[in-house]
């Protein structure tokens, strides 16, 4: 079995050495921009990245799960309907106690899992390869100067390339949820067909224009039928 377990690492190995010399090599072309452009290309990459495993590798389990907990937790929803206050806390107890309690644990420690896989696990490969690849010797010697940003000048604060990795992809996951936000609150999607008629009217006459509606898809069809009737 040790064996195996050896032959295993030394492949796995020898995979991240050729995908550390390959990334060395596509980076060699973009060093002229710079260590921060360069480290923000990375940290947008392994974002979009994450996104794409995030989207696409989804375990049944996770979605089986998933179903369990939303079925549980609409039947706990439906019970804190009940008229009777009371009664309706003891039955929402004994849902959690008994199912909705268990369906929201073993479905958040498989998401967490699910995670760990398309998000943890993409970033810290990056950052170890950031801690790494441009080191303080190494950004001296592709750069000119062994850190990527200097605040203050008697006693300075150096800061590295993997801290300005880590607040690279803070920054861009903050940007996609405040331009997703953005999006869904003042851009709609598409045009309610009812706006034009709706804008500036009584609320009798909303109420009433789903009767309209309906009264004139009646008269439509009577017209379709009596002009088929005298065409024939």
């Amino acid at each position: 079995m040790d064996e195996y377990f050896d032959i295993a690492w030394e492949f796995v190995y020898a995979l991240i050495q050729k995908g550390t010399s390959m990334l060395d090599h596509l980076l060699s072309y973009l060093h002229f921009l710079g260590p921060i452009p360069v480290i923000f290309i990375l940290a947008a990459v392994t974002v979009a990245i994450t996104r794409v495993l995030k989207k696409y590798i989804k375990t049944k389990r996770l979605v089986t799960l998933e179903k369990d907990f939303q079925h549980w937790l609409g039947i706990r929803e439906e019970a804190m309907r009940c008229e009777d206050r009371e009664k309706g806390k003891i039955l929402a107890i004994n849902i959690d106690k008994a199912k909705l309690n268990k369906a929201y644990y073993d479905f958040f420690l498989e998401g967490l899992l699910l995670g760990f896989i398309t998000f943890y696990l993409p970033v810290i490969s990056m950052a170890t390869y950031i801690n790494e690849a441009y080191r303080s010797e190494r950004l001296a010697e592709l750069f000119g100067r062994d850190y990527i940003l200097k605040f203050g000048d008697s006693d300075p604060v150096l800061i590295g390339a993997l801290f300005c990795f880590i607040i690279s992809v803070l920054l861009i996951i903050c940007s996609l949820f405040i331009i997703k936000w953005i999006k869904k609150h003042y851009w709609p999607v598409g045009k309610n067909p009812t706006s034009d008629f709706e804008q500036g009217q009584p609320p009798e006459v909303i109420k009433r224009q789903p009767e309209r509606i309906a009264q004139s898809k009646n008269i439509n069809s009577k017209i379709i039928l009596r002009t088929k009737e005298s065409t024939v």
